[in-house]
C-alpha cells in the first residue's frame, strides 16, 4: 500500500492558526481537533492496520511564518509483518518556517515480532522557529521478541544540521540489546526541543534519562530507556 498524506498550516493574522491543506490517504487519515490557545491542533488516524511490510507511507509538514501546529496520534503504530522480504516505510518530513512552532508528539512506535520497518523523519527548521519532535520505539508486544525496526531523524536548523540520529534493533541488528545500546529495556525513546526563548541546560544523566544540548543552535535532546511505554512517557514530559 502507498499513501501520502499533506499538512499545509498559515498563521491567520489574528494570533491563530488555519490549516490551507490537509489532506491524506488510507490509511494516513488527519482529522483537525479543536484547537489549543491559536495552535491548531491534527490527529492522525490509521485507517488500516500496520504498517505492514511492504507499505509506502509518506506524511509532509508545512507549518507557515507565525502558525503554530500540533499533531498527535489516535493510538500507537504497529508495524507488522507483511510479503516476505519487504520492507515497510514510514517518512516524515517538516518544514518549520520563521517564527512558526511545530510540536510532533505521536504514540509509540511498536515492533512486532516479524516486521521490517523503516521510520525515517526528515525536518527543516528556520532560524527563530520552535519544535518538539518525540519519538517512541517499543521493541516487540508483550511477551514477544521485537522485529527489525530502524528510526531515524535527520534535523536541521537554520539550513545547518542540528541533529543525525538513528536507531536499529532486531534480530539483524546485533548488539542492540547489549549495554552499548538499550540495557535490555523494551522501550526507549527521545524528545528534541529546538526553542530561541528557552534558557539553555547543561548536559545531565538521571537514571535511564540523558539531557544533552545541542550546539547547531537553541536545541537540547532528552533521550531515555524504560521498562514500559507509560514508564518512558514519563521521562519525556519535559
Amino acid at each position: 500500500m502507498r499513501a501520502l498524506a499533506r499538512l499545509v498550516a498559515r498563521a491567520d493574522g489574528r494570533g491563530g492558526t488555519v490549516l490551507v491543506e490537509l489532506h491524506g490517504e488510507t490509511p494516513l487519515l488527519l482529522r483537525q481537533t479543536p484547537s489549543d490557545g491559536g495552535v491548531a491542533t491534527v490527529h492522525l488516524v490509521g485507517g488500516a492496520a500496520g504498517p505492514l511490510a511492504g507499505d509506502d507511507l509518506r506524511l509532509e509538514i508545512e507549518v507557515g511564518p507565525g502558525a503554530a501546529v500540533r499533531v498527535h496520534t489516535v493510538a500507537a503504530s504497529i508495524a507488522l509483518p507483511g510479503r516476505p522480504g519487504a520492507v515497510s516505510r514510514m517518512a516524515v518530513s517538516a518544514v518549520v518556517h520563521a517564527g512558526a512552532t511545530l510540536h510532533w508528539l505521536p504514540e509509540q512506535l511498536v515492533a512486532a515480532a516479524g516486521c521490517a520497518h523503516l521510520a525515517e523523519s526528515r525536518v527543516a527548521v528556520a532560524a527563530g522557529a520552535s519544535l518538539r519532535w518525540r519519538d517512541e520505539l517499543i521493541c516487540g508486544r508483550y511477551g514477544e521478541a521485537p522485529g527489525g525496526a530502524v528510526v531515524h531523524t535527520q534535523v536541521d536548523y537554520a539550513g545547518r544540521p542540528l541533529l543525525r540520529q538513528s536507531l536499529a534493533v532486531g534480530p539483524r541488528a546485533p548488539g542492540w540489546a547489549g549495554p552499548a545500546v538499550l540495557g535490555g529495556a523494551p522501550a526507549t525513546g527521545s524528545l528534541l526541543v529546538v526553542d530561541p526563548s528557552r534558557q539553555a541546560e547543561p548536559a545531565a544523566v538521571d537514571g535511564t534519562v540523558a539531557r544533552l544540548p545541542l550546539v547547531g543552535g537553541p536545541a537540547t535532546l532528552w533521550t531515555a530507556t524504560a521498562p514500559d511505554a507509560h514508564t518512558l512517557r514519563a521521562h519525556l514530559a519535559v
